[in-house]
C-alpha cells in the first residue's frame, strides 16, 4: 500500500516518493514534476511553483528546486530567484553533485578556473552594445552566474545584466 500526498514541489495532490539523484533522500513528487526533474523538457510555466518551494525547510526539496532554476537560465524570474536564493554551503554542494559531469570548465584570461558567485575584473574597455555605455577596463563584476557556454559568463555592469567574454575578465 503507498501514501500519496502533496507534492513537495508544485503542491499538486497524488505524489508518490522519488528519490533525489546522489543522495537519495526521498520527496514527493507528482507525475508531472517527476519526468522534467529526470531531464525531460521543461515547462516552464509549470516551474512558477518554485517561488515558493525553493524556501522550504527540506533540504531536498531546495537542492531539486535549485538544479531546476540551473536549467532556466533563459527564464528571468528563475534567474531572478537563484539570486535571492540563500542556501547552505552543505546544501549547495548537495545540488551541485547532481550536476552532469561532463560540463566544461570556465577559465579567466589567466587560466583560473571559474564558479557561480565569483567576482572577476574587467582587463579592458568594453563596448556594450545596446546598452549604450562602456564598461571600463578595472571595473569588478560581482557573482557572476556561468552559462552553457564556457566563454562566456553572465553578471551585472552599472546595474545591467549582460554577457562577457571570459577572456576581458581575470578572477578578483
Amino acid at each position: 500500500m503507498t501514501m500519496s500526498s502533496a507534492c513537495a514541489l508544485c503542491g499538486t495532490s497524488d505524489a508518490t516518493p522519488y528519490e533525489v539523484p546522489s543522495r537519495g533522500v526521498p520527496v514527493q513528487l507528482c507525475e508531472i514534476c517527476t519526468p522534467q526533474v529526470e531531464g525531460g523538457d521543461l515547462d516552464a510555466n509549470h516551474w512558477y511553483c518554485l517561488q515558493e518551494s525553493a524556501w522550504s525547510e527540506e533540504q531536498a526539496v531546495v537542492v531539486l528546486a535549485w538544479r531546476l532554476l540551473k536549467r532556466m537560465p533563459d527564464q528571468s524570474w528563475a534567474v531572478d530567484l537563484l539570486d535571492q536564493l540563500y542556501i547552505e554551503d552543505d546544501v549547495l554542494e548537495w545540488a551541485k553533485e547532481g550536476l552532469s559531469g561532463d560540463v566544461a570548465k570556465v577559465v579567466d584570461s589567466n587560466g583560473t578556473q571559474l564558479q557561480d558567485g565569483d567576482s572577476v575584473t574587467l582587463i579592458k574597455d568594453l563596448v556594450v552594445k545596446g546598452a549604450g555605455f562602456t564598461a571600463k577596463r578595472g571595473t569588478l563584476v560581482k557573482n557572476i552566474r556561468l552559462g552553457e557556454d564556457p566563454t562566456h559568463i553572465e553578471g551585472k555592469v552599472n546595474k545591467t545584466a549582460i554577457f562577457l567574454k571570459t577572456s576581458f575578465l581575470k578572477k578578483a
